[in-house]
């Protein structure tokens, strides 16, 4: 064979450049090919591989055995608070991701938007271009977190959304820099969470930056509080003291939306979020090993998928809710608000008592 020709069975994958799932299927060979623990599940002409680096010949029939997809259960039920002709508001049950992403592939928010049929805008109303075909997120909520998640119907409103986020991430980053800012906010955001131990003060305002270190289990890194990330600004409120359970229960209005955001922030300050598996004071990882990984490779029942060994971020437990939201339209550009019902372990005792109260 020319020199050419020979490829090895780990560089048969790697030059393709391929998308959706066929590319995490390469992803998934790939590091099966590098784990010794996983190689019997690969085949070259009915020969279970032991070297990866071995010289595949013209006509040589290789086979991956790969487990049937499996994906864990989420829950799905998606209660509709608001919809027009532009947007559609949601209220994402905990335990539901948004968007495909690891072992969550059809659990998703996403495809419930993709498989409903939505009351879109008319093409007669709007130029055809400006219709799609289904709502998508404009912003993002962690798997564990519930509460209200807001959904472009057209694309003249997810640009003009996705800005109204950008406008407070680049404000936030101005405030921190001490210039003013003087132009009037699109959108704001309110959490309710409940967080471990007592704050002092009625108010606190955390600028912390929050950037990516290295962590097991998550490819693209973990989002930390961090000197040299991006800068995030969450305004925190305390609503209730539950001194007998030791517990706090605050809103939390974000100006900036970087990932994990009020969970950093609240560990930041020595408050992480009651039952959070995965950040603990400071805004760090409660594993601070975080170079260390196992020799004993065991998958998943879940299409093969490596289980982590230690939490990540989409691990839930925690207590964080979207509330609620102000933002202006983005067509009419009046001032909409929308509230998410609160879990009754996030209420005040006052909100429990009064069924009147809006929560």
């Amino acid at each position: 064979m020319a020199r050419s020709q020979r490829r090895t069975l780990l560089h048969r994958y790697v030059p393709r450049r391929r998308c959706g799932n066929h590319r995490r299927l390469d992803q998934l060979l790939l590091r099966e090919l590098q784990e010794l623990g996983a190689i019997a599940r690969i085949t070259v002409d009915g020969q279970v591989v032991t070297d990866p680096d071995m010289i595949l010949r013209v006509g040589s029939k290789l086979v991956y055995h790969r487990l049937a997809w499996k994906e864990p259960f989420a829950p799905h039920l998606l209660q509709v608070l608001y919809e027009d002709d532009d947007m559609v508001a949601l209220n994402k049950p905990s335990g539901l991701q948004v968007l495909p992403k690891g072992i969550f592939q059809q659990r998703t928010v996403l495809a419930q938007l993709q498989w409903k049929e939505w009351k879109m805008p008319p093409s007669s109303c709007s130029k055809r271009k400006n219709v799609q075909l289904h709502p998508v997120p404009v912003h993002r909520l962690g798997r564990g977190t519930s509460g209200l998640l807001l959904c472009a119907k057209t694309k003249l409103a997810k640009v003009q959304l996705a800005s109204y986020f950008a406008e407070g991430a680049a404000n936030a980053e101005k405030k921190r820099d001490g210039t003013e800012v003087g132009k009037e906010r699109k959108i704001s955001k309110f959490y309710r969470a409940l967080v471990t131990g007592i704050l002092e003060h009625n108010e606190d305002v955390v600028t912390q930056p929050i950037g990516l270190v290295h962590y097991p289990g998550v490819a693209e890194g973990l989002y930390v509080a961090c000197s040299s990330g991006k800068p995030a600004m969450s305004k925190v409120c305390v609503l209730e003291r539950l001194v007998h359970q030791n517990q706090t229960l605050v809103q939390v209005e974000i100006h900036s939306g970087r990932p994990h955001q009020i969970r950093i922030h609240l560990a930041y300050i020595g408050h992480p979020l009651v039952d959070d598996p995965l950040y603990g004071i400071g805004g760090q990882p409660k594993f601070h090993d975080l170079e260390s990984t196992s020799t004993d490779i065991s998958f998943a029942y879940d299409g093969g998928y490596e289980r982590p060994l230690q939490p990540v971020p989409g691990d839930c437990g925690y207590h964080l809710h979207a509330h609620w939201l102000v933002l202006s339209h983005p067509t009419t550009n009046k001032m909409v608000k929308i509230t998410a019902p609160l879990p009754h372990i996030l209420q005040t005792r006052e909100e429990r008592c009064d069924p009147q109260i809006d929560t």
